[in-house]
């Protein structure tokens, strides 16, 4: 068969309307290799956002570790400082019934006729003795005529007077001491309380 001889098939309108609309399904349609890409790529999406939280969640603790481990030093450097600062606590407790006798010593000598020399001796040697403990930090504090406190005043004896307001100290018979601004001993006093009203009345 010659090609004049050859039959035309003939190709209908509908038939090739439907090849052309499987050609363009089959071109707008994903492949299977790009669907896996896709699901590749969104994977990937998931783990970086996985571990770009890890990361900061690393760096938050990483942050607070940081602040802990600084007022960790600040503490420790507070701690020393106290350490250094009250060493000596002890010491000074053991001096203090030194100076204590030392006191009585020139208040007694005072009383005594010719014994002038004696006194500026005891005097002078407690004089050194508490320059060189208030150079560690003790230092004494005034009771007398103050109100009463107990936070630094040990009442001995509560005495009835109108020479002072009442609750206030009259008379120490032991001195207090502050190590910086730490309580070492308290001062032992006698604190005043009102006369009885009778008294009040005979005076008046």
């Amino acid at each position: 068969m010659n090609k004049a001889e050859e039959k035309k098939i003939p190709i209908h309108g509908d038939e090739l309307n439907e090849e052309r609309s499987e050609e363009s399904a089959l071109e707008g349609k994903p492949s299977e290799v790009e669907k896996e890409e896709k699901n590749e790529i969104e994977e990937l999406k998931k783990r970086l956002e996985e571990k770009e939280k890890e990361s900061q969640d690393n760096y938050d603790r990483f942050l607070r570790m940081a602040a802990e481990l600084e007022n960790y030093k600040k503490r420790a450097a507070k701690e020393k400082e106290e350490y250094i600062k009250y060493a000596h606590e002890d010491l000074m407790k053991a001096i203090l019934p030194f100076v204590d006798n030392l006191e009585r010593a020139v208040n007694h000598a005072e009383k005594v006729v010719d014994t002038g020399v004696l006194v500026e001796g005891v005097r002078l040697t407690l004089q050194q003795l508490l320059t060189t403990l208030n150079k560690f930090g003790l230092r004494t504090f005034d009771s007398v005529g103050e109100p009463f406190d107990p936070t630094r005043h040990e009442a001995m004896l509560v005495v009835e007077t109108d020479q002072y307001e009442p609750n206030h100290v009259v008379e120490e018979f032991q001195k207090g001491y502050f190590l910086y601004d730490r309580l070492l001993r308290p001062a032992m006093v006698s604190v005043s309380k009102p006369l009885p009203k009778e008294a009040q009345t005979l005076e008046s």
